[in-house]
C-alpha cells in the first residue's frame, strides 16, 4: 500500500465550507448538467479561446506565488518548474483540445497522425511531432500514443472521439463529476476538469487540495467562462468537506488524484469497516471513481558505449526525476535500476551524486515530508546521506532483498532505493529489468528507460519494441522523464489499464489524451540521449539542448516564462529569444 501523501494529521486545521453553500454549488451544476451536453464544438472552442485570454494576465502572478509558497527565491531557475507546471500546461492543453474540437466532424483531426502496428499487432499513433512548432521546440522528441489490442488502422477512427459523433448526445443525460484536486503540481487539477468537461461532457466541482488552494484565486478567473454558463464550481476544504461531496446525491462520478489510501477511505471506508466491506465486495461508494494514485517508479539504466559528457547529462536527467519539485511527484524516481557488471555504473552514481550535491535545495514544503524520510531512514539503515548546500539532504539506499518497504512505499519525499541485477548483455538486462519492475514495485503510473542509441541499434528497433510491451506502465519515458508526458496535452496520464477497486495501485482511467483515443492503453516517449549541440559529432541532427524543465537549467525561470508566450501566440518572431536562453540553459 503506498503511503498517504497527505494524511489528515499532517495538513493544517481549515474552516469548513458551510454545507449550504456546497449544496447550492452542487444545484447549480445539476441543473446545467443537461445543458452542457448541447454546448456546440464551436461554443467548446470559443470558450478555451476565452480560458487562454484570461489565463495570460495571471500567468506570472500564478507561477510567482506557486514558487514562494514552495519556498523557492525570487528569480531563482527553478521558479520555471511553476511556469511549466503550471500555466505552459494548461495553456498547451487549450490549443490542443482546440486543434482537435476544430476538426474533429469526421475525425479529421487524425488526418496527418502517423499510425502504425507494433510487432505484437498492436496499434501506435504519433501524437508528437505534429507541428512545425514541435519540431522546433521539442526537435527530436517523439510521443507515441499505443492502442488497446483489439484496435486495429482500420477501426481506429471509430475509437476515437466518440463522444462527439452527431448521434452519441442522444438520449443521454448529464452528469456532475467531484475532482478532487491534487496539492502538488499545479496543473493538475485544472487539467482534471477539462478532462471532464471536454473529453467525458461532465459538468464539475473542483474541491482544491488544501495545501494548493492557494491557486484559487488564479483558477476563478480562468474558469470564469466555465463558471458563469454554471458548469464549473471551485470549493475549498478539509478531509470533511472531501466526504460530504463525495457522499452528496448530486455527485455522479469521483476523480481523485492523490493516494491509494485516499482512494480506499472514498470507496470502502476506514479501518474495521473498510476490512468488511473488501471482504463482503460491496464498496461503502458504489459511484463510478477514476484516479491517478502514483506508483514507486522506476528508471532503468542500461549499459552500454557512454562518454563522460553523456554520464553528466544522464546524471542531471536522472537527478530531476528525482528532485523536481522537490520530490513532490507521482512518478519521481524511485527506484534506480542499475547493471551490476557495468564498467561505468560508479561513474554514473558518483556523478549523480555530484548533481544532486550541487542543485539549489528547497524545503520539504509538502505535509508528512519529514515523517516519511524519517520511515525510509527507519527501513534503509545504510542510506547514504548525499549533502545539498542549505537545505535537507537525498537519501539513497541499497535495495534489500527483504525490504519491501522500498518496492511497496512511494516516500514523495526526496529518497529512492538503488537496486542492481546481473545480466550477460544489454539486452538481457533490459529485459531483467523489465520483469524485476513489472513484478516487483507497486504501481504502473510511469518507467524511465536511460539507453544509449547505439545499444538501441545493437538490440534493434522492432526487439526494443517487442521488450517495451512487456513493460506494464502507463507512460514509458525512453532517454527523457515520464514528466514530459504529464506536459505533452497529447498524451495520455494515468496507470496501466487492468487495476480494479480492490487493488487499484496506480488507479483507474486515463487524463488529457486531446487527441480523443476512446481506448489507449500507454504513452511512450522518446527524447534525443545527448542534447544540442554535442549530438552532432554522433550525427544526431536534432535541436534539442538542456531542457527547461531540469533542475540544472540556469535559465528555467525566463524559458518558462517565454514559452507560456508562445503558447499563447505562437509565432516564428518569438523562437530565437526562446532557442537563445535555452542554449544558455
Amino acid at each position: 500500500m503506498i503511503s498517504p501523501k497527505l494524511s489528515q494529521q499532517s495538513i493544517p486545521s481549515i474552516p469548513s465550507i458551510p454545507y449550504d453553500e456546497l449544496d447550492q454549488a452542487l444545484n447549480t451544476l445539476a441543473g446545467n448538467k443537461d445543458r452542457w451536453l448541447k454546448t456546440t464544438v464551436a461554443e467548446r472552442i470559443g470558450i478555451l479561446q476565452e480560458i487562454k485570454d484570461r489565463l495570460m494576465p495571471v500567468a506570472r502572478s500564478w507561477a510567482e506565488t506557486a514558487a514562494r509558497k514552495k519556498d523557492i527565491a525570487n528569480g531563482s531557475p527553478l521558479v520555471g518548474e511553476e511556469w511549466i507546471s503550471g500555466p505552459y500546461t494548461v495553456m498547451g492543453y487549450c490549443n490542443q483540445m482546440i486543434a482537435t474540437l476544430s476538426q474533429v466532424k469526421g475525425k479529421k483531426h487524425l488526418d496527418h497522425t502517423l499510425v502504425r502496428e507494433l510487432p505484437n499487432g498492436q496499434v501506435a499513433a504519433r501524437v508528437l511531432p505534429h507541428s512545425i512548432w514541435d519540431h522546433l521546440l521539442l526537435s527530436g522528441v517523439k510521443v507515441d500514443v499505443w492502442m488497446q489490442p483489439g484496435i486495429t488502422p482500420a477501426t481506429l477512427r471509430a475509437n476515437t472521439a466518440s463522444i462527439y459523433d452527431p448521434l452519441s448526445f442522444a438520449h443521454k443525460k448529464g452528469k456532475v463529476a467531484l475532482v478532487l484536486g491534487a496539492g502538488n503540481i499545479a496543473a493538475i487539477a485544472p487539467l482534471d476538469v477539462f478532462q471532464k468537461l471536454f473529453s467525458e461532457n461532465q459538468v464539475v466541482i473542483l474541491k482544491m487540495n488544501p495545501v494548493n488552494d492557494y491557486l484559487i484565486e488564479f483558477l476563478t478567473p480562468v474558469f470564469q467562462p466555465l463558471i458563469e454558463r454554471g458548469v464549473v464550481r471551485i470549493v475549498r476544504g478539509g478531509a470533511d468537506c472531501g466526504q460530504y461531496l463525495c457522499n452528496h446525491r448530486l455527485v455522479d462520478e469521483i476523480h481523485i488524484t492523490g493516494s491509494g489510501a485516499s482512494h480506499d477511505a472514498i470507496v470502502w471506508g476506514t479501518g474495521d469497516e473498510a476490512k468488511a466491506s473488501k471482504a463482503a465486495g460491496k464498496p461503502r461508494n458504489s459511484r463510478t471513481i477514476t484516479s491517478e494514485l502514483g506508483a514507486v517508479c522506476p528508471t532503468i539504466v542500461v549499459p552500454g558505449p557512454w562518454t563522460a559528457a553523456d554520464i553528466e547529462f544522464q546524471a542531471e536527467q536522472v537527478a530531476t526525476q528525482k528532485l523536481h519539485n522537490s520530490g513532490f511527484n507521482c512518478v519521481a524516481c524511485q527506484v534506480l535500476v542499475l547493471p551490476r557488471e557495468w564498467s561505468q555504473k560508479s561513474d554514473f552514481v558518483s556523478a549523480l551524486e555530484d548533481v544532486i550535491s550541487a542543485s539549489q535545495a528547497r524545503s520539504l514544503y509538502y505535509p508528512g515530508a519529514k515523517d516519511r524520510i524519517t520511515e525510509f531512514t527507519k527501513n534503509n539503515p545504510k542510506a547514504k546521506r548525499v549533502p545539498r548546500r542549505g537545505g535537507e539532504p537525498v537519501l539513497i539506499a541499497p535495495m534489500g532483498k527483504e525490504n519491501a518497504y522500498d518496492r511497496t512505499t512511494e516516500v514523495f519525499a526526496p529518497a529512492m532505493s538503488q537496486v542492481e541485477l546481473s545480466a550477460a548483455d544489454p539486452e538481457a538486462f533490459l529485459k531483467a529489468a523489465i520483469a524485476y519492475v513489472n513484478s516487483e514495485l507497486h504501481g504502473t503510473l510511469g518507467a524511465n528507460i536511460v539507453i544509449h542509441p547505439a545499444t538501441i541499434a545493437q538490440i534493434g528497433r522492432v526487439r526494443m519494441e517487442e521488450l517495451l510491451i512487456e513493460l506494464r506502465y502507463g507512460t514509458i519515458a525512453i532517454n527523457a522523464w515520464t514528466g514530459l508526458g504529464f506536459l505533452t496535452p497529447q498524451a495520455t496520464w494515468g496507470a496501466f489499464p487492468g487495476h480494479t477497486l480492490e487493488d487499484v495501485q496506480s488507479g483507474i482511467g486515463v487524463v488529457h489524451n486531446t487527441a480523443l483515443f476512446d481506448r489507449p492503453e500507454r504513452t511512450v516517449v522518446e527524447a534525443p540521449f545527448r542534447p544540442f549541440p554535442r549530438n552532432l559529432l554522433s550525427l544526431s541532427f536534432t535541436l534539442l539542448p538542456r531542457p527547461p524543465w531540469f533542475v540544472t537549467n540556469r535559465k528555467g525561470h525566463i524559458l518558462g516564462r517565454l514559452l507560456v508566450a508562445f503558447q499563447y501566440r505562437p509565432s516564428f518572431l518569438k523562437i530565437p529569444r526562446i532557442f537563445f536562453n535555452a542554449l544558455l540553459g
